[in-house]
């Protein structure tokens, strides 16, 4: 709940200021369970909208998106899922970390083998 809230915090910090923003959509149902629904919208291009249900550990499992401009003009959409495994977010404006190279999965499977027939290295990296 706190990273969703943070997350918020977070649209409304990079969205354009504007003082004469209004208010054109404020809808809001939450059904006492732990189910919720709410979804917000104003003249300056903020929306957020978000979908709740009760978690297994006692923490609500959310999904939805929000959706602010950024400082240079470009809209800048998050689409999330918040439940047990933690806060999860899907854009564009994410960056992403470039491919894992094709050696490390042999340097992976190397290091299975010798799992594998018993080899061990001590803490130097010397075999045993």
């Amino acid at each position: 709940m706190k990273v969703v809230l943070f997350a918020c915090l977070i649209a409304v910090a990079f969205a354009r200021p504007d003082g004469d923003a209004e208010v054109l959509r404020d809808e809001r149902e939450d059904q006492g369970d732990g189910n919720f629904r709410y979804a917000f919208e104003t003249s300056n291009g903020i929306f957020k909208e978000t979908i709740g249900s009760p978690g297994s550990v006692g923490q609500s499992n959310m999904v939805g998106s929000y959706r602010f401009t950024d400082p240079d003009g470009n809209v800048v959409e998050v689409r999330f899922t918040a439940d047990e495994e933690g806060f999860k977010p899907e854009s564009d404006a994410i960056p992403q970390p470039p491919p894992v190279p094709e050696f490390v999965y042999e340097l992976l499977a190397i290091a299975e083998q010798q799992r594998n027939s018993g080899v061990q290295f001590d803490e130097q990296g010397f075999e045993i």
